[in-house]
């Protein structure tokens, strides 16, 4: 999972933020270049189409269980931040999976973001470290 020296970042979006997480991508992509990323099916395809040659896992589609491997990650220490683009206007029918995934992130003390400021102002406090 870690590498020495590399974040690992999960990364996720709901369908009504998906184009959102591309554009975040792109204006940080320097930094994801340097990472590894997980991230669920649909949001990682978006994502490597937009900046090719990422060092990228793709996992399930969230509702169909991308969210639950997301959390085995977060439960085994392997994620140093979380970015999860929520649309909060979208019916999500996953809404107990969504909910699990903060959870776990709150009580794992994960840096996550559930929006392009917030996921910008972490990088940007990561790039001084």
């Amino acid at each position: 999972m870690r590498e020495e020296g590399r974040r690992t970042i999960g990364l996720i979006a709901h369908d009504g933020k998906k184009q959102a997480m591309v554009d975040w991508a792109l204006a940080h992509a320097d930094f994801l270049r340097g990472a590894k990323i997980y991230a669920t099916s649909s949001t990682g395809t978006r994502v490597a189409e937009a900046i090719p040659g990422l060092d990228m896992t793709r996992l399930r589609s969230g509702p169909l269980g991308g969210d639950q491997q997301i959390g085995a990650l977060i439960v085994e220490g392997g994620l140093d931040l979380m970015i999860f683009f929520v649309d909060p206007l979208g019916t999500l029918p996953h809404d107990v999976d969504v909910k699990a995934l903060i959870r776990l992130a709150t009580l794992a003390d994960l840096p996550f973001a559930c929006n392009p400021a917030t996921a910008s102002l972490m990088v940007a406090g990561l790039a001084r470290d």
